[in-house]
């Protein structure tokens, strides 16, 4: 099973995470949407990380869609959704939020690092902001109501994406959030980083190696 995609990613870095708590084993292959752009066609035409290609040759994409799969064959142990109804809302919600944070920031990044300055439009950036503010505000909330684990053995989906996405928006768009702002975020986060399976996929231009 071969991972394709940059960790400078927050997506491509959620699935790299992801597969080693799921205890699935899978090659890295760092290539990027822009620089690499002909050889990653050569596995994807779309041209979208992350993608994963099994064995078979069968491609998947988007983060979410992936996790699923490797959901579905991982040992029952390791699996991370829960089950049961509510804990599975409450555990959806919060992932909705940090997904919906990172999409904003994105937008950001990609706004700022690929429009040029004199055709970038404020309003839309300023509306993209407050989004990705108002995602941070609902996780920054809920993680003083009810803190999520941050261990190896029972961090959660949501926990995952809400550590690399603020991990993300701290290298990138430290202006846009304070880290003052959001001390519970932060704590998570640091926290997070510090776990063997976010040290083998860093945040860059590195290859995870198992």
């Amino acid at each position: 099973m071969k991972l394709i995609g940059m960790l400078d990613s927050p997506y491509v870095r959620r699935v790299a995470v992801s597969l080693q708590l799921l205890g699935i084993r899978f090659e890295h292959q760092s290539l990027s949407v822009f620089s690499t752009y002909d050889q990653f066609r050569q596995m994807n035409p779309v041209v979208k990380a992350p993608t994963l290609v099994d064995a078979e040759g069968n491609v998947l994409m988007d983060s979410t869609l992936i996790l699923q799969y490797a959901e579905a064959i991982a040992r029952p142990a390791a699996r991370r959704t829960p089950s049961m109804p509510t804990e599975l809302m409450r555990s959806q919600s919060l992932l909705g939020f940090a997904l919906a944070a990172c999409d904003k920031a994105v937008q950001i990044v990609y706004e700022r690092g690929l429009r040029p300055a004199e055709k970038l439009h404020q309003p839309w950036v300023d509306r993209v902001s407050q989004q990705l503010l108002s995602a941070l505000d609902v996780l920054e909330s809920e993680q003083l109501k009810q803190p999520l684990p941050v261990a190896s053995t029972d961090i959660p989906p949501p926990g995952v994406m809400m550590a690399i996405t603020w991990h993300f928006i701290q290298q990138m768009l430290p202006d846009v959030v304070p880290a003052a702002s959001y001390p519970a975020l932060a704590a998570y986060s640091a926290q997070a980083e510090q776990l063997p399976e976010f040290i083998a996929a860093p945040y860059g231009d590195s290859t995870y190696q198992a």
